[in-house]
């Protein structure tokens, strides 16, 4: 195992943070010649893995406007981003926006830890959640206009599915290399 070199070792870490513009839920952010994007307001994320009693995992699409296109993608969604909430506890969020999204409650949630999706050009990070006990209480989809669509997959499928919905023009959110490492791996 190695150890961390000094912060001041690393490519423009010394620099000040400069804000280049501040939207309502993302900042862009200069650090010496690095720029990159970061969330407005310390809002954070939860990302839900829900697997039901019969092995089959519970994923969502929805069109996904810098992409141009639908995305399939492991449920999820953002803490605190309500200004009455911003001390949101991520576990509630995650239970909540799984509920939300796909009409399944979670008995029991486990954070699985902190991860970044794309360190060398976004600062987020999201907390990854199994939710336990799953069951159907609702239809999903999401609120106000999410238009989201859930999928239940058997996960002794789910490479089968990920290539036919890539094959048909769907985005493949990177978080569903959860489901794909042990695949991957062989």
């Amino acid at each position: 195992m190695t150890t961390n070199a000094p912060l001041s070792d690393h490519y423009d870490a010394d620099k000040p943070v400069e804000t280049m513009w501040e939207g309502r839920f993302i900042t862009a952010k200069r650090r010496g010649r690095w720029e990159y994007v970061s969330r407005a307001r310390g809002i954070r994320a939860a990302v839900i893995l829900a697997i039901d009693s019969e092995d089959h995992v519970i994923l969502v699409d929805q069109y996904r406007v810098p992409l141009g296109k639908r995305c399939i993608e492991l449920p999820a969604g953002l803490v605190g981003d309500q200004d009455d909430a911003a001390d949101e506890d991520a576990a509630v969020a995650a239970a909540r926006e799984l509920e939300e999204e796909t009409g399944y409650r979670a008995g029991r949630m486990e954070s699985a830890g902190e991860f970044f999706s794309s360190p060398g050009m976004v600062s987020e990070s999201f907390t990854l959640f199994r939710a336990h006990d799953v069951e159907k209480v609702g239809a999903g989809g999401g609120v106000d206009d999410e238009n989201i669509v859930v999928h239940r997959v058997p996960l002794a499928d789910i490479d089968d599915a990920i290539a036919t919905w890539r094959a048909t023009g769907y985005a493949i959110d990177v978080k569903l290399l959860t489901l794909l490492g042990p695949g991957l791996l062989r």
